[in-house]
């Protein structure tokens, strides 16, 4: 089995996709104007309007409506993130700045464009290196 991708729901697909294109400096794969992908690293995060939930299960998915799950994102510098994300003007909510954890990453969380939590790290001690190490 392998879990390959997070699909995620919203009211304004244009804007999400654009937010995580910036965050993640990947391009998304438009497949339709209600359905695009970005591929990063061995998984995909997934971006569909509102109107492709009747394609699949009619009300079973309502946009910005999660606060249980944290959309987590390896990247090499995260205070670069960080940076990055200010000058852009996308994030409204950073819930923590860049902070050295107890377990060995660099975290940054904050709330994307539909609320959702998104925590952007970098391993920094031999333990966080290893424990992340394919």
């Amino acid at each position: 089995m392998d879990f390959v991708s997070i699909r995620v729901i919203t009211g304004d697909i244009t804007r999400l996709v654009t937010f995580y294109e910036r965050a993640t400096g990947v391009r998304a794969n438009w497949s339709t104007e209600d359905f695009a992908e970005l591929r990063v690293g061995s998984a995909t995060l997934a971006i569909g309007s509102t109107r492709t939930v009747p394609m699949f299960a009619p009300g079973a998915a309502h946009p910005a409506d999660n606060r249980s799950v944290i959309l987590e994102f390896r990247v090499a510098d995260v205070d670069g993130v960080h940076r990055n994300l200010v000058d852009s003007g996308l994030v409204e909510d950073f819930v923590q700045q860049p902070t050295t954890m107890p377990w060995g990453n660099r975290s940054l969380l904050l709330r994307d464009p539909d609320g959702h939590l998104v925590n952007f790290f970098t391993p920094l001690t031999e333990a966080a290196i290893a424990r992340l190490a394919h």
